[in-house]
């Protein structure tokens, strides 16, 4: 991995814009077209099957993986202890979280879109409908996350919408990414990657809209971070995770070379990237640590 000096601004055009802070270092596991656990060194020290679209490095540290066909948890040894397949009814899925129960989260999409809960041996033990308002079955959903009171955070990309069911699908709240301040529906605000922060705001990555805006419980805008902050980095962003200093990184999905990771901090300063050839194409990623310090909170939020 190295870290890219953003030399000057007139480079970028843009005022805000500046280097990575080369004392800052992470480890993290990428999702996509690699699937692989990178260290604070650059080097990777675990890969896997590609094509991956969600999954976490569990406490245990095994890793649970989410294909568009296919659930697997695998261990470091790549010993697969957990196994679960998309429904024949439906086209892809999109998510995985181990949940607090130990049972694991899957979004199915395609003509029955759906949550489900699936035990340790594969079996689906609670599921319920899910409400896309689109049959673009590969445009319904992406990652879905439980959150602490049992509901279920869900990203809508056509609706402009992220809802939050109760365990029995009934939607208690909306979340809007189509606002006016984020230039509304014409901007394509896309919500992919929806994470509840403790702070009970809300963190959203916008795919089409290359931005990345944090809400408050009411569905207001209180933050957000464009490619005008970051000098055009952003390239269909679908993964981002606010870590415990506070700084947001975002991955971008089309960032098919050079930078694919970046981090910014609240005043939306740049302060590391990633051009690490196996981060290339990052559908999702997990920052495991930081400077030798393990983040705090993950998998679950």
């Amino acid at each position: 991995m190295r870290l890219l000096l953003i030399l000057t601004v007139a480079a970028t055009g843009v005022t805000g814009v500046r280097a990575a802070d080369s004392a800052l270092r992470h480890s993290y596991l990428v999702l996509g077209g690699r699937t692989a656990v990178i260290g604070e060194d650059g080097q990777p020290s675990w890969e896997y099957r590609g094509g991956t679209r969600d999954g976490f490095v569990l406490p245990n540290g095994n890793r649970l993986l989410a294909w568009s066909d296919r659930v697997e948890e695998v261990t470091p040894g790549k010993q697969v202890v957990f196994a679960y397949d998309r429904s024949p009814e439906n086209k892809e899925i999109g998510t995985t979280q181990r949940l607090y129960n130990g049972n694991t989260l899957v979004t199915e999409l395609g003509p029955k879109p759906r949550l489900l809960e699936v035990d340790s041996k594969g079996t689906v033990v609670h599921e319920f409908p899910l409400q896309p308002e689109t049959d673009n079955a590969h445009m319904q959903t992406r990652m879905a996350r439980q959150l602490k009171n049992g509901n279920y955070l869900v990203p809508h990309l056509l609706a402009f919408a992220v809802k939050e069911y109760t365990p029995d699908g009934t939607v208690v709240g909306i979340l809007r990414t189509d606002l006016p301040e984020l230039g509304g529906r014409p901007r394509e605000n896309w919500p992919f990657t929806a994470i509840r922060l403790d702070n009970g705001n809300t963190l959203v990555s916008l795919t089409h809209g290359n931005q990345v805006a944090e809400f408050n419980p009411a569905g207001t805008l209180v933050w957000k971070v464009t490619n005008d902050d970051v000098g055009g980095l952003f390239k269909d962003p679908c993964g981002s995770q606010r870590l415990a200093s506070g700084n947001t990184v975002v991955g971008s999905h089309a960032a098919s070379q050079g930078i694919s990771m970046v981090e910014v901090t609240p005043d939306r300063k740049i302060v590391w990237t990633s051009d690490h050839p196996l981060a290339a194409g990052v559908h999702h990623f997990q920052i495991l640590t930081t400077n030798g310090k393990p983040e705090p909170g993950m998998p679950l939020k």
